[in-house]
């Protein structure tokens, strides 16, 4: 765990050195300060040699002056370094999100993504800058003002001794007992993230099924269980604080009632206590700030741990070592396909699928909901590898090719339809980056997108809010074919795609698509058989299986699922689900 967030100190590493440096030196001249300080009171108050207080005096002036220099650089370097390291953590972390496969996606919640990259490396930027500032400063605060204590008075210093073990000892079994409570805090994050994420994002529905109070609730009760977590770990860390003053002031008063009878008796200087009184002070104050440093590393281990988890997590799909750049043409091919999502699964999603489809047809795809169409289709652009048997496209298995040369020559506009903020053209140009407006409004024409489009004040420059949600869900799924249409690829995937419009916007879509791409092979998964009867083949999907894969005509006449829908739409509506496909 630490080699993987050492790595990613990089650039910074010089400001990671630079801080503890700084600190040492700030230590150190903190530490001389009281000997300078006794130094007036034994050798200049006490024998009246002004001479001596104004020299020493100035020593103090320095020493102070770049001890306060020391910590103002440690401070600076420390907050580079740990800034820096937050900086890469995340970067790293979204680059690797990037290269998921779809199989690793499912292994984390969507708000347990977003808890990692925000709360989880604040609190390791946090701690990091504490190691380096506080850490340092601390033990060497205390090793440095024990060794000057045993050097004034043994006896006296025995007495921080015996304290600083004794508060060890019981500051370790505090810390130990609540760092069980942090492990627990953060999946309790996730679950506020996600309650939140929902609600913002599926605001309209709340509001339309008018269930605020149930996600108010919701939203209370994820928080209260943070609360109630941090509350148990609190209750524990606070008895640092009685226990840390207990510490202190016993000390104090053991070292001013010993060490006042040994000024009486000679057998010390009066500078030399107040010199032990003020190593006393930083002996214990920095054993508290220990404690609070070991209260942050418990806190930052388990944020470690789940940031390390999508750091190390490694794609499930990987390109051969010499991939295939090129995609000959949009024909396909399954051969044997058995497909699960969860190797663990005994059932397979998809079983013993054979396929072959000619570069430039049109293809139907119907099936029940859970009849693994999307699955079907997920595997032709290698989103998901099977597990037995293969999948070919352009003659060539698709785990041949390299897989973002693969993904540019098959486009596919998926059930869930996501827009982007920004203008029209702008999520338009996902397609192509470097398509012209020209580009834009021809692929737009052709998903029957342009008409509404100009409807718009501001035309293609309309701005889009994020996910789309200022404009309606058939507005949405035109755009999203359109920006698909412009990465002009050999084979189209329209999933359930179409079922936001009305059949006669569908049609002129389809029709379209005929006449403009005609080389390019068209998947169209739908519910409704009237988007797919005009399809070269249809493929009828059932429970995982190919069920049936021929013309409209052929399935009506031999295929009994196909033609019960068939009749159950033709004579008084119903999709796929309602009649003889369940």
């Amino acid at each position: 765990m630490l080699k993987t967030l050492g790595a990613h100190v990089k650039e910074y590493t010089a400001a990671s050195i630079a801080t503890p440096i700084f600190m040492l030196m700030e230590v150190a001249l903190e530490t001389i300060i009281p000997l300078l300080m006794a130094s007036i009171i034994d050798d200049g108050v006490n024998k009246g040699d002004t001479h001596h207080i104004f020299i020493m005096g100035a020593w103090m002036i320095l020493a102070a002056l770049l001890s306060l220099f020391s910590g103002c650089m440690g401070a600076k370097f420390g907050s580079k370094a740990s800034m820096g390291l937050g900086k890469n953590l995340r970067k790293a972390m979204f680059e690797n999100i990037q290269t998921y496969a779809f199989s690793n996606i499912d292994k984390f919640s969507t708000a347990g993504l977003v808890t990692r990259l925000t709360t989880d490396v604040t609190n390791i930027q946090n701690a990091y800058q504490m190691i380096l500032r506080m850490a340092m400063r601390a033990p060497a605060t205390i090793l440095c003002a024990m060794a000057m204590s045993f050097f004034i008075s043994p006896t006296l210093a025995s007495i921080y001794l015996a304290a600083v073990i004794l508060l060890g000892i019981a500051l370790s079994i505090i810390i130990r007992k609540a760092m069980k409570y942090f492990d627990h805090a953060f999946e309790k994050y996730d679950e506020l993230n996600e309650s939140v994420q929902e609600n913002v994002s599926a605001i309209r529905v709340v509001k339309a099924y008018v269930r605020e109070d149930y996600e108010k609730k919701r939203f209370t009760t994820a928080s209260q269980n943070i609360y109630n977590v941090f509350t148990k770990a609190e209750s524990l860390v606070i008895l640092n604080n009685p226990l840390m003053m207990f510490t202190v002031y016993s000390c104090i008063l053991l070292i001013s009632w010993l060490g006042a009878h040994m000024v009486v008796n000679s057998a010390l200087e009066t500078g030399d206590l107040m010199a032990l009184l003020t190593y006393c002070m930083n002996i214990l104050m920095s054993l508290m700030i220990l404690s609070m440093i070991f209260v942050m590393i418990s806190l930052s281990v388990a944020s470690a741990r789940r940031i390390c988890e999508v750091l190390n997590e490694e794609s499930d799909l990987h390109n051969p070592s010499d991939p295939v750049y090129e995609v000959a043409d949009g024909s396909i091919e399954f051969k044997n396909v058995t497909f699960r999502y969860s190797k663990s699964s005994e059932t397979p999603v998809l079983d013993n699928i054979n396929l072959s489809i000619k570069s430039g047809e049109t293809i139907g795809i119907i099936g029940g909901t859970g009849s693994s169409k999307s699955s079907l289709v997920n595997l032709i652009s290698r989103l998901y590898d099977v597990d037995e048997g293969s999948v070919s496209v352009g003659g060539r298995d698709v785990r041949d090719y390299d897989m973002d040369s693969l993904r540019n020559q098959v486009s596919v506009v998926l059930q869930q339809n996501t827009l982007f903020s920004g203008s029209i053209l702008d999520n338009l140009r996902w397609g192509d980056p470097n398509a012209t407006e020209e580009e834009c409004k021809k692929a737009c024409e052709l998903a029957c997108a342009d008409e509404f489009i100009q409807t718009f004040p501001d035309g293609y420059e309309t701005h889009i809010e994020q996910g789309g949600t200022n404009v309606s869900g058939g507005q949405k799924q035109r755009l999203c074919i359109a920006r698909a249409l412009l990465k002009k690829p050999k084979i189209l995937i329209l999933d359930d795609s179409t079922s936001a419009v009305d059949t006669a916007t569908d049609a002129k879509i389809r029709k379209a698509f005929r006449e403009a791409i005609p080389g390019t092979t068209k998947l169209i998964i739908a519910q409704r058989i009237s988007s797919v009867q005009d399809a070269d083949r249809i493929i009828v999907m059932d429970d995982g299986k190919l069920n049936g894969f021929d013309t409209h005509e052929n399935l009506l006449a031999n295929n009994e699922i196909y033609r019960d829908v068939y009749e159950s739409q033709t004579q008084g509506g119903g999709d796929f689900d309602e009649g003889g496909a369940a």
